[in-house]
């Protein structure tokens, strides 16, 4: 091993090793013996190519040259596309139209858009000549979330509108028999993790029923069954878990445990369990910061399967066994066919969608590992934070002798949201260097159940900041970081918790990078988009009532706190935090003198999704930290230097 100070180690990962081939898989289907799925490209232009698995091995992409299966409903997407006997349909990014893909031709089978912007659609379902799905309508004033039913082969001027009244709607799925329309509906100020209801309607006589819901339950995916039953995620017990309901009966609970099988709706269209042809469950659970995907048999036991999932984005039927899409802590995501064990065999595991090979030594792949670290809630009374930390490693390189490595504090989204434990080669970017890196799953973060996601409300920009500040310190006190090193990096609603943080009285970070966060809690309460218009009511108060408190927990507002330097990245076509604040953010900062740089990356939206960008952004971040810690970087990788004001 060659000694090195931390930080500035020679790595095989590059910002184009990590864009190179690279994809996003996040949903699959199954349709008879072939099974689909879709990938995000960044060296496609980011856009969202799918992917058929013939029943003979043979792989091919489905769509046009150009086209780009995603949905902007709700902004976040999701539930783009679905398939049946042979036939896909989609909504076409460009003009967020559905399509009808056959035979590589695509018919438009909704009306050009009559406004900017228009209708978009998502999360349908198929009965022999008809589909339902959402369908979010934009035009003067809030948008309108409704359920609409149209004709699944020929175009149509004006879809029937079956469910409209509720301010969003979810999951639309017709009965086996196509009687039963069953659908999700919740109303502002709520998300689809705070309180949801499932409804059931029969079409024939539009007798509607309350399956299950209300004010403090969340309840996602339902499912019909060949039976009749419908099955549903439902976290009344604290946790996402599985119930089935007969029509007519009582609910019955079919998975019940301390972990969470659903997670939070930001995306419509998730699929975290399966029914199997022989009445078998394979679904997936998270707990500890860590997925694992598990089977419950006929007779009703419970049981991890073995085999090496930590992260699973999907969990489809696929008669006798279940397709998923799944990560490793050494390995990307695949897709993956498992078969549960038999009387006498183990379960089996088979690759569908090799993920890529990027010829590292395992050796200098990092993984995670959970802690539980003692902090406070927002009157000073101890409570307990988690976290995943991942220690630097390398094949080749190590620290010197008494040298403690800089950490990186990552907060997700969300903030209701969580850490991945799968491996990211965006992590090992920074962890091949000799960072140690720690994802933060501060209170309000998901996989931890009802009331350690509740901890946040009221409390957003106090305790989520406490809970980083008492990670990133004990690992500082731990001698696993250089107290003088601690840098903090975040996205969305995690970048809100870097501002907040770096402007805490006592913060310890010596520098920070922010993408796409909030500056001001006003301006995103009065000009965000319709999803999550009125989240800020339970996370910070209602707004104008608790203006008082918006403008103490706004970092714009606590400017003579800062003191770090601070890295900006924006898109400038983001609706969900516009470009607006991140440059009041960056306006202020310049004003006062502190150093900070700030990146504006034309066409991209909430979130990188084009390789060039990806590339930037990764090295960008890099150097900026680099100048400000006085790091050397690998000469060879030709990183060009961001600048930095006022440094």
């Amino acid at each position: 091993m060659t000694t090195a100070p931390f930080g500035s180690w020679p790595t095989p990962i590059t910002s184009e090793l990590v864009v190179a081939a690279a994809v996003s898989l996040a949903e699959v289907r199954v349709d008879g013996a072939e099974v689909y799925w879709s990938e995000a490209r960044p060296d496609d232009g980011g856009r969202t190519q799918l992917v058929r698995r013939a029943a003979d091995g043979t792989v091919a992409d489905l769509l046009p040259a150009g086209s780009n299966a995603r949905t902007a409903v709700h902004e976040y997407g999701g539930g783009a596309w679905w398939v049946r006997d042979g036939v896909v349909w989609f909504t076409e990014w460009a003009d967020q139209r559905l399509y009808r893909l056959e035979n590589g031709s695509a018919t438009p089978l909704t009306p050009a858009p009559a406004v900017e912007r228009g209708d978009r659609y998502a999360d349908g379902d198929v009965h022999g000549d008809s589909i339902v799905c959402v369908r979010e309508r934009h035009g003067a004033g809030e948008p309108r979330n409704e359920i609409v039913r149209l004709a699944a082969h020929a175009p149509t001027d004006d879809p029937e509108v079956l469910v409209t009244g509720p301010d969003f709607v979810a999951a639309p799925r017709l009965s086996p028999d196509g009687a039963t329309l069953a659908w999700l509906q919740w109303d502002h100020p709520s998300m689809p993790w705070d309180a949801v209801e499932l409804v059931v309607r029969e079409l024939a006589t539009g007798e509607e029923t309350v399956v299950a819901g209300g004010p403090w339950e969340s309840v996602s995916e339902p499912t019909w069954q060949a039976d009749g039953s419908l099955w549903f995620l439902s976290d009344r017990t604290d946790w996402w878990n599985l119930y089935r309901w007969p029509p007519g009966a009582d609910i019955e609970p079919i998975v019940r445990l301390d972990a969470e099988v659903g997670v939070p709706g930001w995306r419509l269209a998730g699929s975290r369990y399966a029914v199997l042809a022989d009445g078998t469950v394979v679904f997936a659970r998270r707990r500890a910061g860590s997925d694992a995907l598990a089977v419950r048999g006929t007779g009703g036991l419970i049981a991890d399967l073995d085999v090496p999932f930590c992260e699973v984005a999907a969990v489809r039927s696929a008669g006798g066994s279940a397709v998923v899409v799944a990560g490793t802590p050494t390995a990307e995501p695949g897709v993956y066919r498992v078969t549960p064990p038999g009387p006498d065999s183990d379960a089996a595991v088979a690759t569908l969608r090799t993920p890529r090979d990027l010829g590292l030594d395992p050796a200098g792949i990092a993984v995670g590992e959970h802690l539980t670290v003692p902090s406070t809630d927002a009157a000073g009374e101890p409570r307990t934070a988690h976290a995943l930390y991942f220690a630097p490693a390398s094949a080749t390189h190590g620290g010197p002798p008494g040298e403690r490595p800089p950490l990186l504090v990552v907060i997700h989204g969300g903030p209701t949201g969580a850490s991945s434990s799968s491996f990211s080669v965006a992590t090992q970017y920074w962890t091949s260097r000799g960072f140690a890196v720690v994802s933060v799953d501060h209170a309000g973060s998901t996989g931890y159940g009802r009331a350690y996601r509740d901890e946040l409300l009221g409390r957003w920009g106090v305790i989520d900041v406490a809970d980083c500040v008492a990670v990133a310190r004990r690992l500082a006190a731990t001698d696993r970081a250089d107290p003088a090193r601690l840098l903090i990096r975040g996205g969305s609603a995690g970048g809100f918790t870097v501002l907040s943080a770096l402007a805490s009285p006592d913060s310890p970070f010596a520098a920070g990078a922010d993408h796409f966060g909030v500056a001001d809690l006003e301006a995103l309460a009065r000009d965000t988009h319709k999803f999550e218009s009125r989240y800020l009511d339970r996370l910070v108060g209602p707004y104008p009532q608790e203006r008082d408190t918006y403008v103490e927990r706004s970092p714009i507002h606590h400017l003579d706190r800062f003191t770090a330097p601070l890295i900006v990245l924006q898109g400038s076509e983001d609706e969900i935090v516009p470009p607006a604040q991140s440059e009041m953010i960056v306006d202020a900062l310049r004003a006062k003198g502190l150093p900070v740089a700030y990146l504006l990356f034309d066409g991209e939206q909430h979130g990188f999704r084009r390789a060039e960008n990806i590339r930037r952004a990764l090295d960008s971040e890099l150097s900026f930290y680099a100048q400000v810690l006085g790091l050397d970087l690998p000469v060879a990788e030709g990183i060009e230097p961001v600048a930095i004001e006022n440094l």
